[in-house]
């Protein structure tokens, strides 16, 4: 059976963030569901690059059936803390024991919902009045079920380090190489 995947969209995101990961996720037969938290399914990246989600939330995130969540970071992501139903699917997820990933300013999410106090995690230098302790120079960071990474040009090693942690660390090899990373 593959690891079922939530993957958010939303309005502002980094769009390399939010392609290269689900990509490789994909690539390696993950089932990934990109989902909208904004009000339209077709949301407008950091750099006006339109991508339309396979699903639109309206207000909630089914999280039961899903076995991680990802959440791509931007500029966008002032606007996604401030919707609760979002802050509520990462914590009900991380307390559940399901993968939570964030990369750039996404670990804001976590912070949020008090989900990186004593833990590692690494984060895009702009979230540093916030986020005052990130691992310096890590590209990835996992603690526990938490996996956090710096920014877009991090976004294929997070992308080959949840194909590790969810499939295999041969399968994650196997795409870098087709890549050519």
């Amino acid at each position: 059976m593959s690891i079922r995947i939530l993957f958010l969209y939303h309005d502002g995101m980094e769009e390399l963030e939010a392609i290269a990961p689900l990509d490789i996720l994909r690539r390696a037969g993950c089932q990934v569901t990109t989902v909208s938290v904004s009000k339209k399914q077709k949301v407008t990246s950091k750099n006006g690059v339109p991508i339309e989600a396979d699903e639109l939330a309206n207000g909630s995130l089914d999280t039961e059936k899903y076995q991680a969540i990802v959440i791509p970071g931007g500029p966008g992501v002032a606007e996604l803390r401030k919707k609760s139903f979002v802050g509520d699917a990462v914590a009900v997820m991380a307390v559940s024991g399901k993968w939570v990933a964030a990369i750039c300013a996404a670990p804001l999410v976590l912070l949020d919902q008090q989900l990186l106090e004593d833990r590692s995690y690494t984060a895009h230098q702009s979230t540093l009045d916030e986020l005052p302790l990130p691992q310096p120079g890590a590209k990835v960071v996992v603690d526990g079920n938490i996996i956090t990474s710096r920014g877009a040009g991090t976004a294929l090693d997070f992308g080959l380090k949840l194909v590790e942690i969810f499939i295999s660390r041969k399968k994650a090899h196997e795409i870098a190489q087709s890549i050519e990373v």
